[in-house]
This record gives structure tokens, sequence and C-alpha cells, in this order.
């Protein structure tokens, strides 16, 4: 299968790469064991390091809380691939393991992982949005909400909304009692509660070892750097220009959205290995049961599928102006391509004009 192939975008071919995928799916204990283990104590060990030098000057800490945050996403992408049933043969193991993980990344393992279960089997689905995923309207749907509510969604999709108080809100408050999903029954319940019982032994021991304080100045940065990196890469992974989207009827279905609903997000490998590969994301929608260091063979082996859908770092920045999906033009637009003129009429400025040109959005 070539990048030709690949570019006719049947929903065979997309199907056809899946089934070829499969066989990097075999999870291999010793790797993950030692995956868990160089990520988990430099995080520990880093963890001290910031709580010394909190008598030497505090912005020494803070330059060790964004190693130590990066630490604990390698952490979350641990516990994603638990989630998955990727990092261990045997769900038990993967289960119980993503739960402890859990408790230090404020993430209710088994809610978490219904819901972002959800978000895989219906990811670019216009039917099936608001579970696990970033709210996105259409510019018919935004066009169609009262002044106030627009003003509402702008304030969302802000940058500082979305990558500075939206991921403190999450991850503090929102996981401690998700009511959205409670109704899954009694282990949505369970997961919750139990994480949230983790979290307060585990906060008031270290309280009661060093102290309200220094707690807080050392936890607090890790929490919030941790937060807002691991949202940024949840949103570019599905907002960028040239996602897929589609109505059931409108022809969506789960390969195609799966390769080309999201993106290749090529780091630079430093970065590629603290976000333990998951910037490899069209490849882990299309087969999520491959564990994350077996990622980047699959890119190896197939260099036609890095091409899809590729992002750099630079190029992900333009991503934060992306913020309603256009029908007409299949593509994600920004507030500024799009003002009303009159009802069920849409302007759209071109990318390379100054010219607009009217788009009918009535049926």
């Amino acid at each position: 299968m070539d990048q030709r192939t690949l570019n006719a975008g049947t929903p065979r071919d997309y199907r056809a790469l899946s089934l070829v995928l499969a066989r990097y799916r075999k999870p291999d204990g010793a790797r993950g064991l030692f995956e868990l283990a160089i990520t988990a104590v430099p995080f520990v060990l880093i963890w001290i390091a910031m709580w010394a030098a909190l008598d030497i000057g505090y912005w020494i800490c803070l330059l060790l809380a964004l190693p130590a945050a990066g630490f604990l996403v390698r952490l979350f992408m641990i516990q994603h691939d638990c989630g998955h049933g990727a990092f261990f043969r045997h769900r038990q193991a993967n289960d119980w393991l993503g739960r402890v993980i859990g408790v230090f990344t404020l993430t209710p393992y088994d809610f978490w992982r219904k819901a972002h279960a959800i978000h895989h089997a219906s990811s670019g689905c216009l039917d099936r949005r608001g579970i696990g995923d970033i709210d996105t309207l259409t510019v018919r749907e935004f066009l169609a909400l009262s002044r106030w509510r627009q003003l509402l969604y702008r304030l969302y999709r802000h940058p500082f909304v979305l990558f500075g108080i939206g991921p403190v809100y999450v991850f503090v408050l929102r996981h401690r009692l998700p009511m959205g999903m409670m109704r899954g029954g009694w282990r949505s319940w369970l997961s919750t509660m139990s994480t949230n019982a983790g979290i307060t032994i585990l906060v008031a021991g270290m309280i009661w070892l060093l102290g309200v304080r220094p707690f807080l100045l050392v936890q607090l940065p890790i929490t919030v750097f941790a937060g807002s990196i691991g949202v940024w890469l949840f949103y570019v992974q599905h907002q960028f220009a040239d996602t897929f989207w589609a109505s059931d009827e409108g022809g969506w279905n789960f390969h195609e959205a799966a390769l080309r609903g999201s993106s290749h997000y090529d780091l630079p490998h430093v970065l590629r290995w603290f976000t333990a590969n998951i910037g490899a994301h069209h490849i882990h929608h299309l087969c999520s049961k491959i564990p994350y260091y077996r990622l980047p063979q699959v890119l190896r082996d197939h260099p036609h599928v890095a091409a899809i859908g590729r992002l750099t770092l630079l190029q992900s920045f333009r991503c934060v102006r992306m913020v309603l999906w256009d029908e007409s033009r299949r593509r994600l637009v920004s507030f500024g391509e799009i003002r009303s003129t009159r009802p069920g009429m849409v302007e759209m400025k071109t990318p390379h004009s100054t010219d607009t040109q009217s788009i009918q959005t009535e049926p």
C-alpha cells in the first residue's frame, strides 16, 4: 500500500492498513516494566530535588517543575496505554497499574477509560460530539447562537481558557466528581471515589511529612504545567485545519476518521520521548492496541503513513486559531474567516485574498 493508494481515501484502504498494523500490537512485559521505571523513578527524584531547592531559591524549583511535568505527562501516557490494554498482556495488570497511576495524574482510571473509548469510537463524527473531546461547533451552529452564547463559545476556545484555566478545572475539580458519566453504574462511582481516596491519603501524607506550603509550592506548578501540556497534546491531535469531520449520513466511518481526523504531531526527539510517541496519533487511533514504544517502528516500516496529517511543532501553534468546522469547505476555520451578513448566509474570506465569497448555509 503506497501513499497514492492512501490518498485515494476509500474506507477499504484504511481498513486494510489497520489490518497490516495489527502485527505491532503485542506488548512486551519486560519493556513495559522498563518504561515504567525510567518514567516513575526520575519523576520522584525530581520532585525531591524541587523540595530541596526551596531553601535555595524558588526559581530553581520552577525550572525543575518543567521536566517533572514532562515525566508526569509520560506517566499519563502509560496510564493511557493501560486503558487500551496495550501496556501489559493481561487486562488486570493494565487496569491496576492504570488505577495506581491515576492517583498521581488525578484521573479516575475506570471512568476515564470509558469516556476515552467513546472518544475513539466516535472521533470525527458530527452526530456524536461531546464526550472525551474538545467542544467544536460548525459554522452554521455558531451563527445560529445568540450573541451571548457566541461570546461564551469564544471564551471557551480562547487559549488562556483552553490551556490555562481548563486543565486545572478538569484535573483538579471535574475529575473529582465527573457527573456527566457517573450514570454509567457503580464502577464509575467506585473508580472516582477510590481515586479521590488515594489522592487524599497521598496528599495528607505528604503534607504531614513536609508541611502544607512546601507541598503546594512543589506540586502545584507540576500539576498546572502537566495539565496544560496534556490538554495541548489532545487539542492539536484533532484540531488542525485539514482534520476529518462528517455526519453519519455524510459518510463518517471509523477507519477514515481515525487516520485523517488525527494528526501526526512530528515533535523533536526529546519531546517525542516525554510524550511517549503520542504524536503518531493517526496510527494510534487506527490501531489503539499498539504499545507506544512500537509506534516509531510503524513509522519506519511504513514511511508513507508518516506524511498523513503531519504537523511540526511550529505549524501546530497555528492550530489555536482553528475553532469552527466549515461543512462547505470540509475544514476547520478561524473566527476571523467568517462573519454573518444575514440569516442563513456566511461571507468567507479566502486565505490568500481580501475578497470574500458568500456561502449559502441554509438547507
